[in-house]
């Protein structure tokens, strides 16, 4: 792919802490020129988001910030106002993810803005949906993965809710709208005319419950909390060795048949608790205490090397240190 396929794209940001920045820095990374507009009393909230603080601002500005240019505009003054239709003039895309309504009274809503510039995509980010009784609550990652049920899904049974270590419905959100954009630029190449893209938080934090959420509403089956399993396949997951974690994946039951052999068990694949994979996970507790007291007598390393050399995808468990 060339390096910059955007280039001569010109991106208008008003985006705060994570999801909108993050929309826009992707388009930067594409090559786009990325103007981003903050507040003149302090700026983007993620400056103060630290530690650590490089250069007098948190290190997460600078990450999902990259390759922009900024400016700070008071867009409640007529001169702020001014200057930021001048920059959506000369715009190919309006990125914001103000809280609904905010936009509207700052006359920059998409029912204000495609009409006056019809070329201008422009790409709404909000946490509960622009419309509807949960528009006004305010969003941040942890209420959004709360909300959904998605920290009722890690972890094991019976943790705390855990939160992802990652921001997946903030950067999600983003990707998503990304997608949106790159849609809407070939529809404008074809039709001359931009287009609106919306996305949410809560969407995002659904799509990443949909497996779970399908079983429930389609089968009856309550979600079951897996650490670091998996609902529908066995062996899959972590194990102790006599030094430190290894994943280990059997996604069928031709590497169930290599993971026997490395483990100097032939016989299981033939065991009809174990010779399918449905016949594993109707015995799941009985596999898996074998399992970990033959895992524990070795290495990470070694059985790492016999995993790999079968053919058995696996993984030592890394701290990012």
């Amino acid at each position: 792919m060339n390096a910059s396929p955007l280039q001569g794209l010109r991106v208008l940001e008003l985006g705060q802490v994570l999801a909108g920045p993050f929309a826009g820095a992707i388009l930067a990374d594409l090559g786009a020129e990325v103007i981003k507009v903050e507040r003149v009393d302090g700026g983007d909230d993620a400056r103060r988001m630290g530690p650590p603080f490089e250069r007098g601002d948190a290190l997460n500005f600078h990450i999902f910030n990259r390759g922009k240019q900024s400016l700070a505009l008071d867009l409640k003054t007529p001169e702020g106002q001014a200057r930021c239709h001048a920059l959506l003039a000369e715009a190919d895309v309006f990125v914001h993810n103000l809280r609904p309504g905010v936009a509207s009274q700052l006359g920059l809503d998409a029912a204000a803005l495609t009409p006056r510039y019809p070329r201008l995509i422009y790409a709404e980010i909000s946490a509960f949906g622009v419309t509807g009784p949960l528009a006004q609550k305010p969003g941040y990652e942890p209420l959004l993965q709360a909300f959904s049920g998605m920290s009722a899904l890690n972890g094991g049974e019976g943790d705390p809710p855990v939160r992802s270590a990652s921001s997946l419905c903030d950067q999600g959100t983003g990707m998503w709208v990304v997608i949106g954009i790159l849609a809407l630029l070939q529809q404008r190449h074809q039709t001359g005319r931009g287009g609106v893209v919306q996305s949410s938080l809560l969407e995002t934090a659904m799509v990443w419950n949909a497996q779970k959420g399908d079983a429930l509403v389609n089968e009856g089956r309550a979600p079951e909390r897996h650490r670091s399993g998996h609902p529908g396949f066995v062996p899959y997951e972590a194990f102790d060795t006599a030094t430190s974690p290894l994943l280990i994946c059997c996604g069928n039951d031709r590497l169930f048949a290599k993971l026997a052999e490395v483990l100097q068990r032939p016989h299981w694949p033939q065991d009809p608790r174990f010779a399918r994979n449905r016949d594993r996970l109707a015995h799941k507790s009985e596999l898996l205490t074998e399992m970990r007291a033959l895992l524990q007598t070795q290495s990470c390393a070694h059985w790492q090397g016999l995993l790999e050399a079968a053919g058995v995808p696996c993984a030592p468990v890394h701290s990012l240190e």
